[in-house]
C-alpha cells in the first residue's frame, strides 16, 4: 500500500529518483525485511526467495536476522547499478511494460522508505541497519492448507507431505527433500525466535511498521506477546503501525481475545495505526477451493465484526491473482467496495480504511495466471475497467460526504496484470501439464471437484489435459 505518495505522477517521480542511482536500486533492500523464524530464513521483502540465516551470524548480532552477509552483497549490487536476480518479480513487471510501476517503485515511495533515500544512497552496503518495516513469521502453525502455499508457511501442508509425499508434478510440488531446514515446530525451542526477542528492545523504538505473518498468527503465543508488550509499554513507540495477518478462521476464544486487545490498543492510541491483513481472491466455493480450510462466509462476517468493534483500524484484503481466481475476482472487488462504502467514513482514522492489495502468484508456476489462454486476457481487461469505473468519487454517508472507491495504486496493481502475458510457449505448455497433475491430485487428497467448482474453466482444463 503506497501512502507516502499518491497518483501516477508521484510514482513516476519516485522511479526517476531511484533510477538516478541505478535501475535496480530499491530502498526495500535496506528498509524492509521479511523473516521466517520457523525456518531461519530472511528476504528483503516477500518477493525474493528467502535465504538461510547462518546461526553463527546471529550469535553475537541478532540484527543479522536482517543484515546477512548475502543481503549486504545484494545492496552493493544495487548501489553499483545492478539488478539482483533474486528481485526478478519487479524486473518482470518493469520489462513487460516500461510505463508500469513495479513494487520496487511502490515500496520505495512509502513513508518508511523514501525519507531515507539520501542516507541509503550514500551508504557502502556493509552497514548493519535497523529496518523501519519488519515482517515476522514466528511459526508455520496453521489451520489451513491453501493451494499455492507450502510447508514453510503451513503446518497442515507439512503434515500432508509427511504423510502422502509431494505432488506428482514435474518439480514434485512441496517436496521437502531440498529444504535446508524443515520448520521448527512452534512448541519447540527456536534459536531464531530467541534472537528476535534479543533484538526486539533495540528494534521496537525504531520501527515504523511491524507486521506479523504466518502460518496463522492468532495461533501463535508470540503474536499475543507482541500485543501485550505494546500494552505494557505504551510510551516507547506510539507512532508505530502494527499489522497482523489472519485467515480469520481461528476458534472463537482466540478471535475474541485478539479483538479485545486490538480494541484496547487502538482506543488508547498505543499505536499510530493498526492494520488487519486477510486473504481471499475469489468468491464463495471457488475461494474455499483455492484456500482449503476457509469458510468464506465466516471471513467476510469477521471482517465486518472487526471493523464494527474496532473503529480506528484498517483492513487490507490481499487478493492474490492466480489462474483460479480470475473468473470470480470481480466479486471480491465488489465486496471490498461495499466495505469502503460502509467503513471508509470520516469518523475513522482516514478515508483509506479498506484497501485491496493485488499481487500475483509466481510459485507454484502452474497456478500462475499467465498459463491461461489469451481469451482470458479480456477478462483481466474487464476487471481493470471495472475498477476504473469504481475510482474515487464522492459518496453520501450517514456522517456526511466522503470519498470512496479505488485509489490509483489499487487500480495500478490490477492494471499491470494485462501486460504480463507471455509468449514463451514451452514454459506455458510445461505449466499446463503440471496444472492438470496438481489439480487431479489436489482433488483426490482434499475431497474436492475442480470441474464442478470451476465449470467456466472446463475448456481450459481439457486443453491442459491434452497438452
Amino acid at each position: 500500500m503506497v501512502k507516502g505518495v499518491s497518483g501516477l505522477k508521484s510514482f513516476g517521480k519516485v522511479r526517476d529518483k531511484l533510477n538516478k542511482v541505478g535501475k535496480g536500486f530499491c530502498l526495500a533492500k535496506w528498509n524492509q525485511v521479511s523473516i521466517l523464524l520457523q525456518t531461519g530464513q530472511t528476504h528483503s521483502c516477500h518477493h525474493p526467495a528467502p535465504h538461510h540465516i547462518p546461526l553463527e551470524e546471529i550469535k553475537d548480532n541478532p540484527s543479522a536476522l536482517h543484515n546477512t552477509k548475502f543481503k549486504k552483497l545484494q545492496r552493493k549490487t544495487m548501489l553499483h547499478g545492478g539488478r539482483p536476480k533474486e528481485c526478478d518479480y519487479c524486473w518482470n513487471v518493469e520489462d513487460a511494460n516500461k510505463e508500469s510501476f513495479s513494487d520496487r517503485v511502490l515500496k520505495s515511495g512509502e513513508d518508511w522508505a523514501l525519507p531515507y533515500f539520501d542516507e541509503i544512497k550514500e551508504s557502502t552496503g556493509d552497514e548493519d541497519v535497523f529496518p523501519p518495516y519488519v515482517e515476522i513469521s514466528f511459526s508455520n502453525q496453521c489451520n489451513m492448507a491453501c493451494s499455492y502455499c507450502d510447508v514453510k508457511s503451513s503446518s497442515n501442508w507439512q503434515h500432508e507431505i509427511e504423510k502422502l509425499g509431494p505432488y506428482p508434478t514435474s518439480g514434485n510440488y512441496n517436496n521437502t527433500d531440498w529444504m535446508e531446514n524443515l520448520p521448527i515446530p512452534h512448541r519447540e525451542e527456536n534459536p531464531y525466535v530467541e534472537a528476535f526477542w534479543k533484538w526486539w528492545p533495540d528494534l521496537f523504538p525504531r520501527l515504523h511498521t511491524f507486521r506479523i505473518t504466518g502460518g496463522e498468527p492468532l495461533l501463535h503465543k508470540d503474536t499475543f506477546k507482541v500485543l501485550d508488550y505494546i500494552i505494557e509499554n505504551p510510551t516507547i513507540n506510539p507512532k508505530i503501525e502494527l499489522c497482523v495477518n489472519s485467515n480469520l478462521s481461528v476458534p472463537d476464544g482466540l478471535w475474541e481475545e485478539f479483538l479485545d486487545k486490538v480494541k484496547y490498543i487502538t482506543d488508547n492510541d498505543l499505536v499510530w495505526n493498526f492494520v488487519l491483513f486477510t486473504s481471499i481472491e475469489a468468491d464463495g466455493k471457488q475461494a474455499e477451493y483455492i484456500r482449503d480450510g476457509l469458510d468464506a462466509g465466516v471471513l467476510w462476517n469477521r471482517v465486518d465484526e472487526f471493523l464494527t468493534k474496532c473503529e480506528k483500524p484498517e483492513v487490507t484484503i490481499m487478493a492474490a491473482f492466480n489462474a483460479l481466481s480470475i473468473s470470480s475476482y470481480h466479486k471480491v472487488i465488489q465486496k471490498v467496495y461495499r466495505l469502503k462504502k460502509i467503513y471508509g467514513s470520516t469518523k475513522r482514522y482516514r478515508d483509506y480504511s479498506i484497501i485491496l492489495d493485488t499481487s500475483y502468484i509466481r510459485h507454484p508456476e502452474f497456478l500462475d495466471f499467465r498459463i491461461l489462454t489469451p481469451d482470458w486476457l479480456e477478462k483481466i481487461n474487464e476487471l481493470s475497467r471495472f475498477m476504473e469505473d469504481l475510482g474515487m468519487h464522492k459518496y453520501e454517508h450517514v456522517d456526511g460526504y466522503h470519498e470512496v472507491g479505488f485509489f490509483d495504486f489499487e487500480q495500478e496493481k490490477v492494471r499491470r496484470m494485462t501486460d504480463m502475458f507471455t509468449d514463451n510457449q514451452s514454459w506455458v505448455e510445461k505449466q499446463r501439464k503440471d496444472f492438470v497433475l496438481f489439480i487431479d491430485e489436489y482433488d483426490k487428497r482434499r475431497g474436492k471437484n475442480f470441474q464442478e467448482t470451476f465449470p467456466e474453466m472446463e475448456d481450459f482444463y481439457d486443453l491442459c489435459k491434452g497438452t
